[in-house]
Order: C-alpha cells, then structure tokens, then sequence
C-alpha cells in the first residue's frame, strides 16, 4: 500500500488532540499547498510539529473540520475487514443494551466512526455518510453491513444539511434491496417507518426513555403531542391507558402512519390526528382555552448553525410558553431540544423564562438526554446533543 499522506499540526495546536478530542480544525493544521491538494474524504497520517504520532484520520481540506479521528495506528487498514471489526463493537453494545434488533446501531464519533449514523429497523438499515471519508468509504461500509447482518435493504439517507459543510451532494438512495419499507417495535407497540420519505433516518430512537417516562403519566389523562411525527410519545401515551391523544404534526405522510400504527395497536378510536403547523396550532390552542393533562413538545432543531442561537433561545422561549399554557392545571410537560449549538444550561434557562411568561409555577422532575444506544463522546460534547424536562406544572 502507497504510503498516507502526512499532515502536520501547527506549532501549539496540538492540545486539543493530545486530550483526546477526535477532531482538528483546519486552523490548527498546516494547510500547505500538498496538503490543499489531497482529495477529501482520504485517510491521512496526523503528526504533531513536535513529531508526535496521532494516527489515522479522514482529512478533508476543504471544511473547517479538516480532519476526524479514526484509528491509533497511522497504518490501520480502514478497509471493509476494518469497518467490520468497529460495526461488530457496535453491535455487541447494543446487543447487551437491547433484546430486540430496533436501535442506532452507529452514533458517529462516540462509536468512533465519525460522521457515521446507521439506524437498525431489524432486517432494514438507514446509513447517513455527513463526512466527505465516510462518504468516499460507503461501498467498503456496506460490505462490512451486508456481512455482519446480511439485511434485507440498506437505505442511504445522505439528505442531512451538514454534507454540504464537507462538500457534499444531498439525496435518498437504495444501497441494497427493492423497498424501503420497514417497521419498529418500541414498547408492545409496531410502528410503520418509511426510509425513502421519512424525516432523517424514519425514527428517533433518541427518545426512546422518555417516551416511557411521560408514559407513566399518561393513564386516565388527555395528551398532546405536538411535532409528533410518526406518534412515538402519544402512542405510548395511548398504549399506557391515555383517555385521549392528539397528534399534532405538518406531515400528513408522517400522520398517516401514526394513525396505521394507532388502529394495529387497537386503540385508534382514541387518537386525533391534527395536521396543522405545531407552533401556530399552539397559539390558536392556547387563545381557545384548549388544555391537556400531558403536553409533549419535541420540535426540529431551532439552531442549525451557531449563528441561529440567539433565536433558537427565543423559540425554545415561545414554545415553552405556549405548551405551559395549553398544559392543564396540575399537569405534565415534556419539552426536548435536539439542537447541538444549544447548551443543556442556555435550554433550562429559555424553558424556565418560557414557562415563568406563562405564568406557570413548576417542579422539573427529571433532566434527560438521549437512550444509550446515542453515546456521548467524553472529548465531545456536542454528541450530548439531546436535551429534556419533565416538569410538573401547578
């Protein structure tokens, strides 16, 4: 094999990687005309200006995460047998988390695959490239996938707004097999999941805890789930004895599979599908006096990009405001950020002012982030991007 390229960190920008964090930015490396040259996505040897190894990486000159940790060894293969032996580790871990094959099988750095997602929906896998190598490495993925698992359909869902960070074309595709099709099982439940039209990779198993924890609130009580997408907290709600859910959602494609997924449980007659905008929607709710004993509010990212925060804050505020007042006197509100540039501190903060503008007193039961099977990179901390209350409103 050709020896790798060689990139050099700058004099003293060599702090971060000696800590551990899995990227260097394009600031901190020596961005000669060789190293402008080298096409994205390849794997490059990274060396200190001091001459100390921190070996193998996937380099892309051209975004501002310039390169992204892979391997120890500025050797490693990085090839289908490679990939193999990280996707195993993966699976092992979720094999211990979960008794049933319905999980994020890969969680990008903190699976040390960086810019890697795989969802696993049994027989069926949804894989999002967002880097420029794990693109270039997609054929020698989906070997190591196709051997590990042997699937039914692997669905590419390389549509996240992040690829054009690296550089990247947008787009859906079938990898392997004719339909893309699949279901998951969450809780005695059998949700329809579209990988071709679905949001992101067709379900977000991030939620998975608390969507059994506001469950437990849920018996005998009206519920709203507002940006509902395919029903995941209503119909666990509904399924843990709800007298009444609404689902409140834009997608009418993502309403229609909530409610297949209501009449299989056998408790559609108590479920109200609800396309509208949620935000809007919530206003007119709340002008109405409409109220709920249990509200879920778990939007879209506000913040896409840091610029985006100071109004994300805002929003975060509105909505908080809105769901507290539409929520019922002694209620529950659930309220999720899944916005990576927002703090766990800046959310609790916009939640609190929301919530205080609404005039609502309440108790936070619970702080959550995401399920174990969405690890969190120590070195990372944007890879604890998920943030929930659970409050208790008087």
């Amino acid at each position: 094999m050709t020896e790798r390229a060689l990139i050099r960190l700058n004099p003293g920008a060599d702090r971060r990687v000696k800590a551990g964090h899995p990227w260097a930015f394009s600031n901190e490396i020596a961005m000669t005309g060789a190293a402008r040259a080298i096409a994205p996505g390849s794997v490059v040897r990274l060396e200190g200006d001091d001459g100390v190894k921190h070996g193998a990486w996937h380099f892309n000159p051209h975004s501002l995460i310039a390169a992204r940790f892979l391997d120890a060894d500025p050797a490693a293969p990085c090839d289908a047998a490679w990939f193999r032996r990280k996707l195993a580790r993966c699976l092992a871990l979720r094999q211990r988390l979960f008794d049933t094959p319905f999980y994020r099988l890969v969680h990008a750095e903190a699976d040390g695959l960086p810019g890697l997602v795989v969802d696993r929906y049994g027989d069926a896998l949804a894989v999002q490239a967002n880097t420029a190598g794990m693109d270039a490495a997609l054929p020698a993925i989906l070997a190591a996938l196709q051997d590990l698992l042997d699937p039914r359909v692997v669905v590419a869902r390389n549509d996240a707004a992040v690829r054009k960070l690296e550089g990247l074309d947008e787009g859906v595709a079938l990898l392997h097999g004719d339909d893309g099709s699949a279901v998951v099982e969450e809780g005695g439940l059998s949700f329809p999941v579209d990988l071709l039209g679905g949001q992101k990779t067709g379900w977000f198993f991030d939620q998975r805890p608390n969507r059994a924890l506001v469950a437990r609130f849920a018996a005998g009580h009206s519920v709203l789930d507002a940006f509902c997408h395919l029903g995941g907290f209503g119909l666990a709600a509904a399924q843990a004895g709800a007298r009444e859910v609404t689902l409140l959602e834009r997608s009418e494609h993502a309403l229609d599979l909530a409610m297949q997924a209501a009449s299989r449980a056998g408790f559609a007659e108590r479920v109200t599908a609800l396309k509208a905008e949620a935000l809007e929607h919530l206003e007119r709710m709340a002008a109405s006096g409409r109220r709920f004993d249990v509200v879920i509010a778990d939007p879209p990212a506000f913040a896409k990009t840091r610029k985006d925060i100071p109004a994300a804050l805002k929003g975060y505020a509105k909505l908080a405001r809105l769901a507290a007042t539409v929520t019922a006197p002694e209620g529950m509100l659930f309220i999720a950020s899944c916005s990576h540039h927002i703090g766990p501190a800046e959310f609790a903060d916009a939640v609190a002012w929301g919530v205080h503008r609404a005039r609502r007193s309440s108790r936070i039961l619970a702080s959550v982030g995401a399920g174990p099977d969405h690890p969190v990179h120590p070195a990372l901390p944007e890879s604890a991007y998920l943030k929930g209350q659970l409050l208790a409103l008087e």
